[in-house]
């Protein structure tokens, strides 16, 4: 009666497939091992998850699967891990490892540059094909968020910005587009440039933007055929009209936290000891006197301070004139809490805290530090409850150490915000199948991907 363990021979042949050579070669010699050996894939068998389905590029995968002879366990085999990404010729060996007496493996991938295809090796077992959807690590810069109104981003032409950027692997052939989110709801991403090539890994972009607001920019990267289509950074800025010089106007703290206080002031240029009026109006809202103040003998005006619930179009009138619009941003304020500082591969976290001022279905991310250190990317995407509660749950697999942090893009009324960095470790799941990875895992909504 044949026995239904790998055999000595077996395991010789698996040592050998780890020395096989790529592409095609790799899977002649599997056949060949087994003809050669008397023994046939059919009598043991390997199964092969790889997770998450979608990284960013330099991200490892995790690999595990279990493997079995008859029915039993397949314990103390070794386990090849073959793997081809795309724009190479063939497979090449990833990783191996030895099955627990469970007949259970692991096998940490090294980090993913492009989308890949793997399989698994016991002896002549192959396990089924499984693909790693890769993000391109895009990177996106322009002028600080923090900027104030006298040097931050104005309306016109003649206040053209540069935006600059890399892209990781180099993608010959690919291009980026600017993107910008002014949906209610801060779902909504509408394409402002035309493409731009990458150029040996960089890309740079020179933008003018036609009207005041609250702006959320990123790029999207088109791949071609070796990442999926990948987006930036987002970086979020408090964009005014040009300063009118006879009649100028600031805030004195722009944008500011919910709840939080202003003081608006200017000058009337020569015209001391008159009325000016400050208006206000709302996203959807007509301009309304707000408050009245009086200039100075130098022409300087300053009203009291203004509290305003949500952001607010700002201009003063006064000695026939009228100043630009002054933009005041108001941020939403955000809380955050892990569930934990450490989790094994497989194992759910999840991400809880409060938004302020509530707004029920708006969408919050959860982001992951890029392996450069340098940004951030989404890898969860959750809704805001009507009391403003929100719960996030994303499942890690490959054992390191990351960075993550919550984010809560901005809309027509509050600027986004960002909660503090949460340092997280994966340790291994010990000498155990690791749980398959759930379907909304490895997937983003358009809006946190493209």
């Amino acid at each position: 009666m044949r026995s239904h363990k790998l055999t000595p021979a077996v395991t010789a042949a698996a040592a050998l497939l780890a020395l096989a050579p790529a592409g095609a070669a790799a899977a002649h010699n599997h056949r060949h091992t087994a003809v050669r050996h008397g023994v046939h894939a059919a009598v043991c068998k390997v199964t092969l998850n790889v997770a998450p389905r979608l990284v960013t590029s330099g991200e490892p995968a995790l690999a595990s699967g279990l493997g079995t002879c008859g029915g039993a366990p397949a314990a103390a085999q070794a386990v090849t891990l073959y793997q081809r990404s795309a724009g190479s010729p063939g497979f090449t060996v990833a990783g191996t490892t030895t099955t627990s007496k469970e007949g259970a493996y692991q096998v940490t991938t090294g980090a993913l540059t492009n989308n890949s295809v793997f399989y698994a090796a016991i002896g002549a077992a192959r396990s089924a094909a499984r693909n790693v959807k890769v993000a391109a690590l895009v990177t996106l810069a322009g002028p600080p968020e923090t900027k104030t109104l006298f040097s931050g981003i104005r309306t016109g032409r003649r206040n053209a910005v540069e935006f600059k950027g890399t892209v990781a692997p180099s993608d010959p052939g690919a291009t980026v587009v600017l993107q910008r989110e002014n949906a209610v709801k801060g779902n909504e991403w509408h394409q402002i440039s035309k493409p731009v090539p990458v150029v040996n890994g960089s890309f740079s972009i020179a933008h003018s933007f036609g009207s005041p607001g609250a702006s959320s920019i990123r790029v999207v990267l088109r791949s071609n055929h070796r990442n999926v289509a990948s987006a930036s950074n987002v970086l979020s800025y408090v964009i005014s009209q040009a300063q009118n010089p006879s009649l100028t106007i600031e805030s004195a703290q722009d944008p500011l936290p919910f709840g939080g206080s202003t003081v608006i002031s200017g000058v009337v240029a020569g015209v001391p000891n008159t009325t000016v009026t400050l208006l206000g109006r709302g996203a959807h809202g007509k301009y309304a006197p707000v408050t009245t103040a009086t200039t100075d003998s130098a022409g300087k005006y300053a009203f009291a301070s203004q509290s305003p619930k949500a952001s607010t179009f700002y201009r003063v009138q006064g000695a026939g004139r009228s100043s630009a619009v002054l933009y005041q941003g108001v941020k939403y304020v955000l809380t955050a809490a892990s569930s934990a500082s450490s989790v094994m591969s497989g194992a759910p976290l999840t991400f809880t805290g409060t938004v302020t001022p509530a707004k029920a279905g708006h969408q919050i991310y959860l982001e992951k530090q890029n392996p450069s250190g340098s940004s951030f990317h989404v890898v969860a995407i959750g809704t805001v409850a009507g009391d403003g509660t929100y719960s996030i749950t994303r499942t890690l697999f490959a054992p390191g150490s990351y960075v993550l942090r919550v984010k809560i893009p901005g809309d027509s009324e509050n600027g986004g915000t960002a909660s503090t960095t949460f340092p997280t470790t994966v340790t291994p799941l010990p000498s155990a199948k690791v749980p398959a990875e759930t379907p909304g895992n490895g997937t983003l909504p358009p809006a946190g991907q493209l």
